[in-house]
């Protein structure tokens, strides 16, 4: 990936809140000098509208559709079968997950899917809809010099098609049950830490089968974007395990990744130097970073993270950011910047103040600072654009309400 100036901002936070607003925005992006759109996954999301935990690691959500011609979805032969059956006989069981099915369809006898088969035409043709809106959508984008930055969640719900459909890839018991679900220890997101509730992988069966489900999902994820965002990188090292039982995420255990196995395999399914960007934030041993390294990965550095303890080690620092990083003043887990700025200490504030130049507001100090590191990319979210406070957060770790439901207004843009 080149070096680019681009805006965070996801496909429903956009004026219309699906596809169809995308071609006046990436008019906006190019008139304002920026190379790069990166937005959110793109699959279906939970019903607390996070697409971080969709049932889907591979179907794009037909609600953001908006055209009615179909597409070929030859090259999508691996998972769209299993996706239309799942939602199809989902629907029939007035959404209960797919464990509580009965258990001919939870253990997807061969004759009880043979009948479903007849049923799945639509939700074929949602996803025909979908590729087709899609595709103009990026091909509009890239003819107007504008690369999109994807995002691929590391791990998948355990209600989902792919849980479903390769039970023997996740570390579930006969029932279809896990012992424990994964989340991230304690850091400056959540003192109690992130219970996601999403499955762990088996990871020795994915080896087995030489990672065909990995290199499937990002050969998927590489015909959506140019480039695309592995969300929770750290866990291709190690994963935090949480009993099930629990409601938060502090007696969890680490847990062993494949590491250099499974990259090696990624990697062959890239066709250009640096598709993937590794996030790699909160509490990251050095170990996870010599493994992105080792594979030329570019990482994350957030301003936000970056005037409080030892400024000299602080990776966050702009002094430190390097040119195999993407900074961003803040993602969509953090507040927007004049919120942030808002609640920050003492301490914060006078780092920040000591950067400044004279009349600055701490946003534009912000701003010039993140496009003026070693960063290879420099990715601004659409709120600090904008100058917005708070009440435009995109989501807050933690919590399940009011999140991701932000939208901004084409009037927003003349500012």
């Amino acid at each position: 990936m080149s070096k680019g100036r681009g805006v965070l901002c996801h496909i429903t936070s956009l004026p219309s809140g699906d596809i169809s607003s995308g071609p006046r925005f990436i008019d906006w992006l190019s008139k304002k000098g920026f190379d790069v759109w990166q937005i959110l996954p793109l699959t279906p999301p939970d019903r607390f509208g996070s697409p971080y935990a969709s049932p889907s690691a591979f179907a794009g959500w037909s609600k953001l559709n908006h055209e009615e011609r179909i597409c070929d979805l030859s090259q999508e032969s691996y998972w769209l079968e299993d996706w239309a059956l799942y939602s199809a006989i989902k629907k029939s069981q007035n959404g209960l997950p797919w464990y509580e099915w009965p258990v001919e369809l939870r253990d997807r006898y061969p004759e009880a899917l043979t009948s479903w088969r007849e049923h799945i035409s639509d939700h074929i043709e949602d996803q025909e809809q979908f590729q087709s809106s899609w595709n103009n959508l990026k091909d509009y984008a890239n003819a107007n010099n504008i690369q999109i930055i994807g995002d691929c969640p590391i791990f998948v719900s355990h209600d989902s098609a792919d849980v479903w459909a390769h039970r023997e890839l996740f570390l579930l018991d006969e029932n279809g049950h896990p012992e424990f679900v994964a989340g991230v220890p304690p850091d400056y997101f959540s003192e109690d830490g992130q219970r996601w509730g999403t499955v762990l992988y088996d990871w020795s069966a994915h080896e087995k089968e030489n990672w065909t489900w990995w290199k499937e999902r990002i050969k998927r994820m590489l015909r959506l974007y140019d480039n695309v965002r592995i969300d929770h990188f750290r866990g291709f090292h190690s994963s935090w395990a949480i009993p099930r039982s629990d409601d938060h995420a502090r007696n969890g255990f680490w847990q062993d990744g494949p590491k250099d196995k499974l990259l090696e395999a990624l990697l062959e399914c890239t066709t250009a130097p640096n598709q993937i960007i590794a996030e790699d934030l909160g509490i990251i041993p050095q170990d996870v970073i010599n493994l992105r390294k080792r594979y030329e990965l570019h990482g994350m550095a957030v301003l936000q993270f970056g005037f409080e303890g030892d400024l000299k080690k602080n990776p966050h620092h702009p002094r430190n950011i390097v040119s195999d990083q993407v900074v961003y003043t803040g993602t969509h887990d953090n507040d927007t910047t004049i919120g942030w700025y808002e609640e920050a200490s003492a301490e914060v504030k006078s780092n920040l103040s000591d950067m400044a130049l004279e009349g600055e507001k701490p946003l534009q100090t912000m701003l010039r600072l993140a496009q003026s590191t070693n960063a290879n990319t420099c990715i601004i979210p659409i709120q600090d654009l904008l100058g917005l406070d708070s009440s435009s957060r995109m989501n807050a770790p933690g919590t399940i309400e009011g999140n991701w439901e932000w939208r901004f207004d084409w009037t927003d843009l003349l500012v």
